[in-house]
């Protein structure tokens, strides 16, 4: 860990963290926290990934539907209007409406296809986004004057790394320059975003080899062809899993890697001292965690 003790992280002159888990448990809740008031830099690894990596395909998307219009298309074509994403932290809309959901396109899906090409877009922007850190981390000291850092990093980060391998590339580096923090839920926490997810399914990014998993089950389980598929209907029946299957790749994270603090205990740390008492506790339990299993 970047921090051998909790006295050692108490006393840093720079702390930096990254946080990980399941959206919806209190990372971007406490991110904002630390950088509202005022000693923070928040690096927002799903808002870098929206408007550095994807900024073109989604813009390129939505000019491609504008395309289908003949008035905009004249538009358009004589550069008298411009199609653009607004993304910000609070508005990650333009990158989960250019992943899109498979399904029949007649019931507003995408073919399966098209899906795969644009998880795999997503999957090297996430990767890239998260390899960014320490060029953020510098920034932010040498451009506006912040020691303190945060990264806040999307639900699939999980699903790009060999969490038991110490030479993976993404988690070697991430660990060299920020503490990581596993946000852990329980079941009460899965059950309440299993019931939001419900209500309004977003999309999401998956493991290639989860997709095709589910995929095939799906359309096997209810014996229909892609294009039959209900786009909403099909994200609703993987989310579950999905959170099982991330589950023990997070715990994996964390103990090889970092520290684990539940959404409980997140969402009660209101301030900046609140927050050092429980990062500094979380790294007594993962210390004393390690010496045992030694």
């Amino acid at each position: 860990m970047l921090y051998s003790s909790a006295q050692d992280w108490r006393d840093a002159p720079s702390k930096r963290v990254l946080f990980f888990g399941m959206s919806g448990l209190g990372k971007t809740h406490v991110s904002n926290m630390l950088r509202d008031a005022g000693q923070w830099f928040h690096y927002s690894i799903d808002y870098r990934i929206g408007t550095r990596y994807m900024g073109e395909y989604i813009a390129d998307n939505a000019k491609a539907e504008a395309m289908k219009v003949p008035f905009l298309r004249d538009l358009l074509l004589s550069d008298s209007i411009y199609i653009g994403s607004n993304i910000s932290f609070e508005n990650l809309t333009p990158v989960a409406s250019y992943l899109g959901k498979p399904g029949g396109v007649a019931k507003g899906g995408m073919e399966i296809s098209e899906y795969r090409r644009r998880q795999e877009q997503f999957r090297l922007a996430e990767v890239h986004a998260l390899l960014d850190t320490e060029y953020f981390i510098d920034r932010a000291q040498r451009l506006y004057g912040y020691d303190n850092f945060i990264c806040d990093t999307g639900g699939s980060i999980c699903e790009w790394v060999d969490t038991m391998d110490p030479k993976d590339p993404v988690l070697a580096e991430l660990s060299k320059h920020a503490l990581m923090v596993w946000i852990k839920g329980d079941d009460d926490h899965t059950a309440e975003l299993v019931r939001r997810f419900d209500r309004a399914p977003k999309p999401m990014s998956y493991q290639p080899e989860f997709l095709t998993q589910c995929w095939n089950e799906y359309l096997f389980e209810n014996n229909i062809t892609e294009d039959e598929v209900d786009p909403d209907d099909f994200i609703r029946s993987t989310y579950a899993r999905a959170l099982a299957h991330r589950q023990p790749r997070y715990a994996a994270m964390a103990e090889n890697w970092g520290v684990t603090v539940t959404a409980d205990q997140i969402a009660s740390a209101t301030n900046q001292a609140s927050f050092t008492d429980l990062i500094a506790r979380a790294i007594d339990a993962a210390l004393e965690s390690r010496t045992q299993t030694t």
